[in-house]
């Protein structure tokens, strides 16, 4: 199938032929490499911010400028890859939100996508020069209208465009546990709610704000579905983890590869909220009680009690994200188990439009399918 059947992904003066938002997973699994592969393809690659500078020999000694250093040489080097859109995920609860900001404004990214909290005040950082799009991460239509309020009131802007995430979603999500399962929480749902409480918005201010739907999307069907239901695109995350181009370790990848559905389950994390992960040893040792307070080395994310949890969730990130299976786990969303093997970008983005045209086939009349 040609890219050209699917509709384009616009976000102001940004076009994506390919409505696809590769979401930013940290700790180092979306980086330069993941990124830049995706926006070679059309879609949106975006390097995750969190912890960007894990592999810098001074990380534990100077956090904060191992991490700023990190992220601008990343970004970097995902613009010596691509001529593609290139974004970053910056979560609000990282204890150098600010840092991050600034850093991705200094090298000109394309947008930053900053969710896990609510990013009230992100316009404050930009400058007149500066193109960079900003696009919130909610999981409601209160959160999408107060944002917008906040932006519209405080800085004369409007947003550029939201994702709307999910309760079934990999890693942490912005959902109480019994939210996860109730249907009036559906994806389905949660679009309807923010299409709703956007549209007097773009009405007021003459400005498309495109909605992005995430969390559970995997297949070129579920492309279909859900742009059907009147989503701009689709934020996927899961399903590049294993790909060639992804930067996260083959142990890492093989976790999802070797898993079973009842191995995708809920924990609890030490930032404070529930999280989507692979069972392994680590997980079963956590929830069995055999691991013990540990202290905190980074300060990474401002809501963990790291005196008080079992583990750093940093180090059990990094860990996984290195091969170092025993000392950490991974994070991933509902349909991980459905990885079959690793194979090159390119495959993979061909497997998703042909499932998109087989749906889009299957609802159309019988007269335009026999032209298809």
């Amino acid at each position: 199938m040609s890219i050209d059947m699917i509709k384009s992904l616009k976000i102001g003066n940004l076009i994506a032929k390919l409505p696809i938002i590769q979401g930013g997973m940290g700790v180092g699994i979306s980086m330069a490499g993941l990124a830049s592969a995706v926006a070679n393809h059309g879609g949106i690659g975006v390097i995750s911010t969190a912890c960007a500078g894990m592999l810098e020999p001074d990380l534990s000694k100077n956090y904060l400028e191992a991490n700023i250093r990190a992220l601008s040489n990343e970004i970097q080097k995902a613009r010596q890859m691509t001529k593609g859109i290139i974004g970053v995920n910056i979560m609000v609860a990282l204890s150098n939100f600010s840092d991050m900001v600034k850093t991705s404004l200094k090298e000109k990214i394309d947008i930053i996508f900053a969710g896990a909290g609510l990013p009230l005040n992100l316009p404050q950082y930009l400058e007149e020069s500066h193109k960079t799009k900003l696009v919130p991460i909610v999981s409601s239509g209160r959160a999408a209208a107060l944002i917008a309020k906040k932006w519209i009131d405080k800085f004369q802007y409007v947003p550029d465009a939201f994702v709307v995430e999910g309760p079934k979603a990999g890693g942490h999500l912005g959902f109480k546990l019994e939210q996860l399962e109730d249907k009036r929480f559906s994806l389905e749902n949660l679009l309807k709610d923010v299409l709703a409480a956007i549209r007097p918005i773009e009405e007021t201010h003459q400005k498309k704000i495109p909605v992005i739907a995430a969390g559970g999307i995997y297949t070129g069907e579920d492309i279909y579905k859900i742009m059907e239901l009147g989503a701009s695109g689709v934020q996927m995350a899961t399903r590049f983890v294993t790909t060639e181009e992804c930067d996260a370790s083959e142990e890492f990848k093989n976790a999802y590869i070797n898993s079973k559905k009842e191995d995708i389950r809920i924990i609890q994390s030490p930032v404070g909220m529930p999280g989507r992960a692979i069972e392994n040893q680590f997980v079963r040792d956590v929830s069995e009680g055999k691991k013990h307070p540990f202290g905190c080395p980074y300060h990474c994310i401002t809501t963990c009690k790291g005196t008080e949890s079992p583990y750093c969730i940093a180090l059990a990130l990094m860990n996984a994200r290195k091969g170092l299976m025993k000392h950490g786990f991974a994070f991933a969303g509902e349909n991980a188990h459905r990885a079959e093997k690793v194979i090159p970008m390119n495959e993979l983005i061909s497997s998703i439009l042909e499932e998109y045209r087989t749906e889009w086939l299957l609802n159309q009349p019988q007269d335009i399918k026999g032209l298809a």
